[in-house]
């Protein structure tokens, strides 16, 4: 008698156990999904408050681009003196301030676009020591012009820099 009560008793705790097991799955799933939404809508909200700083950055990158074309840097900054060596020197630390300013803004935007901007940042700083050392730059306003002229047979390095930029922009949307 005591073997078939326990065997009944099997029988009646096997549904019990099943459905325990069962619940216990459904509710492991069902709070790993809202886990999993949860962390989405985290991290959608975080995007949605990033994007201004991402863009910010990128337009503070096309104004320092913009502002350290040698077209426009050679009219805002005019020589104190007619040493091409003093002018130069004005030029360069105009520039490094430039990109000083911004330098926290690599953190919002890509690596590559960052990249691209301290290469243009360089080779802006190249064209003018060698406009510089050229023999027939002699003064700083014969620096300033043969920067110019520089400019206008090709293109500055910061015109593609921001051609990058806009395109990097345009693929945020």
């Amino acid at each position: 008698m005591e073997l078939s009560r326990i065997f009944d008793l099997f029988l009646f705790a096997i549904p019990s156990i099943i459905t325990g097991i069962i619940a216990y799955y459904f509710f492991r799933e069902h709070t790993k999904n809202e886990d999993g939404r949860r962390r989405f809508l985290l991290k959608k909200d975080m995007q949605v408050n990033a994007m201004p700083l991402r863009l910010q950055a990128y337009e503070r990158i096309a104004l320092f681009l913009e502002r350290i074309s040698p077209s426009k840097l050679l009219i805002r900054i005019a020589p104190n003196n007619s040493n091409k060596a003093d002018y130069e020197t004005l030029l360069i630390q105009s520039i490094e301030q430039e990109f000083e300013h911004n330098l926290s803004q690599q953190i919002y935007i890509s690596d590559k676009c960052w990249s691209i901007a301290t290469t243009a940042k360089n080779a802006t700083i190249q064209l003018i020591r060698k406009a510089s050392m050229l023999e027939k730059t002699d003064t700083a306003n014969k620096l300033r012009e043969v920067v110019l002229t520089e400019m206008m047979e090709r293109r500055s390095p910061s015109d593609a820099a921001l051609s990058f930029i806009k395109e990097e922009v345009s693929d945020l949307w």
